[in-house]
């Protein structure tokens, strides 16, 4: 049974200039230590940060009136890259799909 279901779009270019603007508060307000490692050590590190935080706000679209908040939320890949989450360090049910190019990011998330 679906419990809820969230999506969100994240115009990287935009993305970008919050972490321009806001830095290392943005960064370490939004992302966990592994979120920042994982994406800063590809090629195009905003497209995986802008798409990490698309998962994140679909999750929290997801839950409605229960939300979570963005630290509570880590996106992890498998050592196949499919993407999941854990919600306060524990794994879950939450099926997520993350897609991203040079100008836009996207996600989807079905509890």
């Amino acid at each position: 049974m679906t419990k809820g279901i969230g999506i969100d779009i994240v115009e990287i270019s935009r993305f970008k200039q919050a972490v321009d603007r806001w830095g290392d508060v943005f960064l370490n307000r939004v992302f966990t230590k592994g979120e920042i490692e994982y994406s800063m050590q590809k090629r195009f590190p905003y497209q995986h940060l802008a798409a990490r935080f698309a998962a994140k706000e679909s999750i929290i679209k997801a839950f409605g009136k229960n939300p979570v908040n963005f630290k509570e939320i880590e996106i992890i890949n498998d050592k196949f890259g499919k993407p999941s989450c854990r919600i306060n360090k524990k794994k879950n049910q939450i099926n997520l799909s993350i897609a991203h190019t040079d100008k836009y990011a996207i996600a989807t998330a079905v509890i």
